[in-house]
């Protein structure tokens, strides 16, 4: 059974959680190699639901050579839309509705006191796990519960890819409550055709990956593209 947040975990755990996913699925540098006694040390005496998955993806990055893991990166995340961060490409696909949402998202950060870089979007999951952890719990908690089905759907490719980072995604669905029936219907529809409105659906399973039209390379400074600075 999955804990619930304010449940089996309290709310310090769920957030030392969400904040230590918020670093690991960004993109792995030299800073991120530096800090991974620190997350050894934070996500240990968490609840299993949390500590497993993470603490095993901690072994993964602690036995990869980092360009093994950078090119990892790159070819999971920033070329195939199933695996994409960036979590209203989902529910809107590149409509006019995604960027109200990408706004509303930029609003929430800044009643919080975060702001973003002109060029980096609030949608990225490291973001959103970053603000949910030390920004507004609630709100944050709120925007992850909304893009459930997205959340779902990048944790299933990458579970079908037998990607590392997987684990991860574990870890962040382990947060949350179980998935509710009509998230699991959202997520066979999006797995089906893809984003609403969107010519071109996401690739099926299997399929060539191919990168979203929106797709910008991040910066790949330290920070996952999006991060709060």
């Amino acid at each position: 059974m999955r804990l619930r947040p304010g449940g089996g975990a309290t709310p310090a755990q769920v957030a030392t959680a969400r904040q230590a996913a918020s670093l690991l699925i960004g993109y792995p540098d030299e800073e991120l190699v530096g800090r991974l006694p620190l997350l050894r040390t934070a996500v240990a005496p968490l609840p299993g639901e949390f500590a497993g998955p993470l603490g095993r993806f901690l072994d993964h990055l602690e036995t990869t050579p980092l360009t093994e893991q950078q090119a990892a990166y790159v070819e999971t995340f920033d070329l195939r839309r199933r695996c994409s961060l960036y979590l209203t490409y989902y529910a809107y696909g590149d409509t006019r509705k995604r960027g109200m949402a990408l706004l509303q998202f930029k609003h929430l950060y800044g009643r919080a006191g975060m702001t973003l870089a002109d060029h980096e979007l609030p949608d990225h999951l490291a973001v959103v796990l970053e603000f949910t952890a030390l920004g507004d719990a609630v709100r944050g908690e709120r925007l992850l519960n909304e893009h459930r089905a997205g959340l779902e759907l990048i944790r299933l490719a990458l579970e079908e890819r037998s990607s590392p980072y997987v684990r991860v995604l574990e870890a962040v669905c382990a947060t949350l409550p179980p998935v509710r029936a009509e998230d699991r219907e959202a997520v066979l529809r999006l797995a089906r055709e893809g984003p609403p409105t969107e010519e071109v659906g996401l690739d099926p399973y299997g399929a060539t990956p191919f990168a979203p039209p929106e797709y910008i390379p991040p910066p790949h400074s330290g920070a996952p593209a999006g991060a709060p600075r």
